[in-house]
């Protein structure tokens, strides 16, 4: 995978693609062999903080304490207080709040009640707070920082099936910072996986209504 093809698939996606009232997402999607999915070491779970925004905003919800409450409610798209927890324990009402947001973000001594609360409905979404991505917070300064940067944060999972299906840009934005995400998320990837480019298959992008493009 190198710049000339990427230049090349999106041309081609751009010529083939019908004209839509939206700007499409641009996906990057890997195949991946060789690997054994049961085993954690050969799952795909990581982050990635990509080298330009991809033109869409991140939502972000916080799980906090009262404490933290009032400087989370400047920042994220919503804050919910500990004290309204309780009222998620309505499978319904957490899976439209699951659908809402991007990213969750929550009060490290909260973990346990988060957990309880909504790990059955954000968890199989794979949107749990996460340490990895920094989404477990005990201050007011780091809130800010984070928001921003998840503003530009992708997930890459693989643990069921052996496909990495992603987000890294908007068919609007201009070429060269579609090309350096996908080349850089692509090299994440790489680097990820225990056998790096002997557990690559096929490398494919797609627009959000388009049929792939094997690079």
């Amino acid at each position: 995978m190198d710049k000339k093809s990427i230049l090349q698939a999106l041309e081609k996606l751009k010529k083939d693609s019908k004209k839509r009232n939206f700007s499409q997402s641009v996906d990057l999607i890997v195949t991946l062999k060789d690997l054994n999915l049961k085993n954690p070491d050969d799952q795909v779970d990581f982050f990635v903080n990509l080298q330009h925004p991809i033109n869409k905003k991140m939502k972000v919800c916080a799980l906090v304490g009262t404490e933290l409450a009032n400087e989370c409610r400047k920042v994220c798209d919503e804050t919910i207080e500990s004290s309204q927890f309780p009222s998620f324990k309505e499978k319904r009402k957490a899976k439209a709040l699951a659908r809402k947001y991007d990213f969750f973000i929550a009060q490290g001594s909260l973990m346990a009640q988060v957990a309880s609360t909504f790990g059955q409905t954000l968890g199989p979404r794979g949107k749990m707070p996460n340490p990895k991505v920094g989404a477990i917070i005990a201050a007011n300064p780091q809130i800010k920082p984070l928001y921003e940067k998840l503003q530009h944060t992708v997930h890459l999972v693989a643990k069921k099936e052996p496909v990495v299906h992603v987000m890294v840009g908007k068919e609007d934005q201009p070429v060269d910072d579609l090309v350096e995400n996908l080349l850089y998320t692509y090299d994440q990837l790489v680097h990820h996986l225990p056998k790096e480019k002997n557990n690559i298959n096929d490398v494919f992008i797609k627009f959000t209504m388009s049929k792939p493009v094997k690079l």
